[in-house]
């Protein structure tokens, strides 16, 4: 009996010591939650990010463009300088930057059917999209170019090979300017096209719906402009 007493009272003291340790953790704690709280309510919110604020000066792979802010998908890379990649969308058909303070509701679903999206990213030294046409394409294609009476070129990729589904199409008369990689229609989900462009250093991945090949030679022209506007120097592909 003596012995399980005292076994009691060991566990009643150490019970004790382990609640005088934890009380001045947790007023700090509850202090340091304080301050925080009161630090968000007074520290100053950015401000809301206007549709028309200026370019930034933004540098991809020794590239320099100017990068409508707006036009900028994610907040940290809403700054001038050097960066190894920035990803934007543009309203269509302006091409002008989406509303970047504008709210989704919950009740919203993803519609890309009025966006083109873009990726500038400093090359990785693959292929230039030309060189591909000319060497690495032709080795997974499908039968023969066909050109439709809109003008366009398309040919399949094979099944078998790392870009099934897929279907090359381009403007002959251009190839350099409107190629493209698009994915064929398949359920209710958008097709979407991929083009890609080399500026030097500098790597372009512009992604938009296959519906806008219905006036392509517009969806070109706009595409043209807009790539002119964000580097206006002579380009190399």
């Amino acid at each position: 009996m003596a012995h399980t007493a005292t076994v009691a009272r060991r566990r009643r003291q150490g019970g004790g010591l382990l609640a005088r340790a934890l009380v001045p953790a947790l007023g700090a704690a509850a202090i340091a939650l304080a301050v925080s709280a009161v630090a968000y309510v007074v520290w100053p919110a950015p401000a809301p990010l206007s549709p028309d604020a200026p370019a930034l000066p933004i540098t991809v792979g020794n590239v320099l463009f100017n990068v409508p802010a707006a036009a900028i998908r994610f907040k940290a890379q809403r700054r001038s300088g050097d960066q190894a990649r920035i990803d934007l969308s543009f309203v269509w058909p302006s091409l002008t930057p989406p509303d970047p303070n504008a709210k989704p509701k919950p009740s919203d679903t993803p519609d890309v059917t009025d966006r083109l999206f873009m990726t500038i990213a400093a090359s990785d030294n693959t292929l230039a999209p030309m060189e591909r046409l000319k060497t690495i394409y032709p080795r997974y294609l499908d039968g023969t170019p066909v050109v439709g009476t809109d003008g366009l070129s398309r040919q399949s990729f094979r099944d078998n090979s790392a870009y099934k589904g897929d279907e090359l199409i381009f403007d002959p008369a251009a190839q350099e300017r409107f190629l493209l990689r698009c994915a064929r229609q398949a359920g209710v989900t958008p097709a979407m096209c991929l083009h890609e462009r080399r500026i030097a250093g500098a790597d372009l991945m512009l992604r938009f719906p296959r519906a806008w090949l219905g006036d392509w030679r517009t969806t070109a022209s706009r595409i043209e402009r807009l790539i002119a506007s964000l580097h206006p120097s002579p380009m190399a592909n």
